[in-house]
């Protein structure tokens, strides 16, 4: 057989062997690409690379302010934004950019002269600021001058608004619950106006309180304050369940939609009820929702 013969190649079989060689060359670029992305530069050292946070202010921190997730649960006491220190403020909850921002606004010459003033903080939550706001305590040094060097007559034009900032009580004084009105409600510590709002128009739902561990039902409610307050069940309003209508049943916070449904079909099927028991039997009333209803039932 002639050796041409023999080294012979088809048309075809040559442009395959041309496309593997190709691919082949285009593999080992894009390994040798690869591997040479990933090879660390031999004389930079691992450690020597500044280290980035994901932290939005983390690259304006100094040594007092370092970003930390595992920040501890937040504290309340009294306290002064104008002289506070780096540790306090954290202990309130506050971020470390957060308070990185107080120091730079201080260092400015800025100066809280009352605690609205705090509100201003960036990312201060209005519900942050709420909680705050009963322990904000403005020194008598930053006061403006024209205050505090007045002359007697002077000053006793603009007394002390006790409204706006009234006397908080002692340890061992109460206040009753259902019988004290906002202005003496902002009195007991850790309580300012937006709670004593909510602490009236709860207990107009309920018809009164029975017990001051219902505070707790309401959003956020600072439980250092539950031990100020006392109850006096002698005030409570009652809900006569044989006379309301479904919807007037369902505006008690203790009463939703099924069990208001629940209590008209049960008097429309039966006749008047007799006692929450009667109730027991159906599907919505649970044994503790019967009893957390109970002190606020007649028939």
């Amino acid at each position: 057989m002639p050796i041409r013969k023999l080294f012979y190649v088809s048309k075809s079989d040559r442009s395959a062997l041309l496309v593997l060689l190709v691919v082949g060359a285009i593999a080992a670029l894009t390994i040798y690409g690869i591997g040479g992305r990933h090879t660390a530069t031999p004389d930079v050292a691992a450690d020597s690379l500044p280290a980035v946070s994901k932290h939005p202010a983390a690259h304006h921190t100094d040594k007092v302010y370092q970003y930390d997730q595992g920040l501890p649960r937040a504290e309340r006491f009294v306290f002064d934004p104008n002289t506070a220190d780096s540790t306090q403020l954290l202990r309130l909850g506050l971020q470390p950019w957060q308070v990185q921002n107080i120091y730079r606004y201080r260092a400015r010459g800025g100066v809280y002269r009352k605690p609205t003033d705090f509100a201003r903080l960036y990312g201060l939550t209005a519900k942050q600021y709420r909680e705050l706001e009963p322990y904000i305590r403005i020194s008598d040094d930053y006061r403006p001058a024209a205050e505090v060097y007045a002359a007697p007559e002077e000053r006793a034009v603009a007394p002390r608004d006790t409204l706006a900032f009234p006397v908080k009580i002692g340890p061992t004084e109460r206040v009753a619950l259902n019988l004290a009105d906002t202005a003496l409600l902002k009195r007991v510590p850790g309580i300012g106006s937006y709670f004593a709002r909510r602490i009236v128009s709860y207990r107009q739902r309920l018809g009164g309180y029975c017990s001051t561990a219902q505070l707790e039902e309401i959003d956020d409610f600072p439980l250092e304050a539950i031990p100020y307050f006392e109850v006096d069940t002698a005030h409570i309003q009652k809900l006569n369940l044989n006379q309301l209508s479904l919807s007037q049943l369902k505006r008690h916070p203790y009463i939703n939609y099924l069990q208001a449904r629940d209590i008209v079909d049960y008097r429309r099927l039966k006749g008047p009820l007799r006692s929450l028991d009667d109730l027991r039997l159906l599907r919505d009333f649970p044994s503790e929702a019967i009893e957390r209803l109970r002190p606020y039932v007649t028939f």
